[in-house]
């Protein structure tokens, strides 16, 4: 099925979320209401028409400047069955930067709420662990919000002197490069 087509499929489904739909290049992006965005991915996986059984990626966006809601979360989504694919972006302002997680919809989008928390402050609501996965549980603040200062925040994150500690104590213990050798059956060893 056409880009356009799952549009306007998602457009009669969902007419109060559905914020516009644009094209471009052959791809087609619906962007949505948050509100019921767990019900709308649960119907893009389940109708038998449209079957998106494979969350291909979610992701956030920081539109500071650019547009008036601040935040987006984007899915991309994948069709096994048909081969089509759809992009669904929801705004997420910044004064209730809450959406509803779609773990129950798609497992794998475990990891990538975890992340998108973990680097724009995205809370995932329902989520089954909602921590930080890729920075240390006490970095302060969310480094790919487009306000995180570039050079970091003033103060050197708590575990920093640690780190270079632990480096330095292991510096001795690289690897030395290993000598093969080629046996008569022709296996190296």
């Amino acid at each position: 099925m056409r880009p356009e087509k799952i549009a306007e499929h998602i457009r009669t489904a969902f007419p109060d979320e559905v914020i516009e739909s644009v094209g471009f290049r052959g791809q087609v992006s619906v962007m949505v209401k948050k509100n019921r965005i767990k019900e709308m991915l649960l119907f893009l996986r389940d109708e038998p028409e449209l079957s998106f059984d494979y969350l291909a990626d979610l992701c956030g966006v920081d539109n500071l400047g650019r547009r008036e809601t601040r935040f987006q979360v984007v899915y991309q989504l994948y069709s096994i069955k048909f081969g089509h694919r759809i992009r669904i972006k929801a705004d997420v302002p910044i004064d209730d930067c809450i959406i509803d997680s779609v773990t129950e919809v798609w497992k794998g989008a475990n990891w990538h709420e975890r992340e998108c928390f973990d680097m724009f402050g995205i809370v995932f609501k329902g989520h089954p662990d909602m921590r930080r996965i890729l920075l240390p549980e006490d970095w302060e603040g969310h480094p790919l919000r487009k306000d995180y200062p570039a050079e970091g925040t003033e103060e050197k994150w708590k575990g920093f002197a640690e780190v270079l500690e632990k480096a330095e104590k292991f510096k001795g213990l690289e690897l030395k490069e290993m000598k093969h050798e080629e046996r008569p059956d022709g296996k190296i060893v």
